[in-house]
């Protein structure tokens, strides 16, 4: 953790990755590991596919929303989402890519214009059709009022939250920015993230092939150790607080 914030008091463009291992210190679980949300509910239903192609698809996507966005909404910032945003106050963050869709890097004041969203953000939604836009609890407030299946008021149109389902394209201007800057990093830190999911995990690989320092901080082996610079088997809330201390 000492040599972590050595490399953050040295960088002129440090970026920090971050996965769902940040998150679940909030009580948000993660996806793929054991009790995680697809244990519980199957992938499979729940693609772009199904959501565009049918009613039945759509209505089965609310059902699980119902069940998982109260528990992104009631999440508070952790150790590590404060940490990252310290960092940028005090000048020594560029930018935060992040596979997560929380807000939650936001909610601890790090600016939206320097958080990457490459999986887009639960708390907000849009029609389809017109490109209304909505957030979050509005939806859920229609479906508590016995909505199945929301649609735009406006339109009639299908109403999408801003995350991207299995099969969906992935945001291309998230996408070419987080590359860009990626490249442009002299320190790349990945926080809980176990780099399985492309094209999202290809960051890394960019920044170390353009020269940057690589850190990796996660509780487990990630295909990416090996080539990293410096690994951290550590929480990230412990790693984060950490190293703002160090840097005070």
């Amino acid at each position: 953790m000492e040599r972590l914030a050595g490399l953050f008091a040295r960088a002129c463009h440090a970026v920090v990755f971050t996965g769902a291992g940040v998150s679940t210190e909030s009580g948000i679980p993660d996806f793929r590991s054991p009790g995680g949300v697809w244990d519980r509910y199957d992938p499979g239903e729940l693609t772009w596919q199904n959501f565009i192609g049918s009613v039945a698809g759509r209505r089965r996507y609310w059902e699980v929303g119902r069940a998982t966005y109260p528990v992104i909404r009631g999440a508070r910032p952790n150790a590590a989402h404060r940490g990252i945003a310290e960092l940028y106050r005090r000048g020594r963050l560029a930018w935060c890519i992040t596979q997560n869709i929380d807000n939650l890097h936001q909610d601890a004041g790090l600016p939206p214009e320097r958080v990457i969203e490459l999986h887009g953000n639960a708390t907000r939604a849009r029609c389809l059709g017109c490109g209304a836009a909505f957030s979050r609890d509005e939806i859920h407030a229609w479906l508590d009022a016995g909505a199945e299946v929301p649609q735009c008021p406006a339109c009639g149109g299908i109403v999408k939250p801003l995350t991207v389902l299995f099969g969906e394209a992935m945001p291309a201007e998230a996408m070419a920015l987080a590359e860009r800057e990626s490249c442009a990093a002299d320190l790349f830190v990945v926080v809980g993230s176990s780099l399985v999911v492309y094209p999202a995990a290809s960051m890394p690989l960019h920044a170390k092939r353009a020269g940057a320092t690589l850190v990796i901080v996660n509780l487990t082996e990630t295909p990416f150790d090996a080539r990293a610079d410096l690994v951290l088997r550590a929480r990230a809330g412990e790693v984060l607080d950490a190293v703002v201390t160090r840097l005070e």
